[in-house]
């Protein structure tokens, strides 16, 4: 834990309450937190349940697919096994 409060930290997400062994967040740390809840809610959460919803009609279906055919492609031309 300490290595994650310590990246935090140097990172300005949080900030040491002085003469004590707590830390608060800072603005930048709920802002930065806000944007990742936020795009986590409003575009990966419905692309996967529409990914899910209907796996062989749409076109983030077909944008997911595309890399793992593409590497299956460099392993049968490499000749190796999957």
């Amino acid at each position: 834990m300490s290595y994650h409060v310590r990246r935090w930290r140097l990172h300005a997400m949080i900030e040491r309450i002085p003469k004590s062994h707590r830390y608060r967040v800072t603005n930048l740390g709920l802002r930065t937190a806000g944007f990742f809840t936020r795009t986590y809610s409003r575009i990966l959460r419905p692309g996967l349940e529409e990914y899910r919803a209907f796996p062989l009609q749409r076109p983030l279906r077909r944008s997911f697919d595309k890399p793992d055919q593409e590497a299956k492609s460099w392993v049968e031309q490499a000749k190796l096994a999957a």
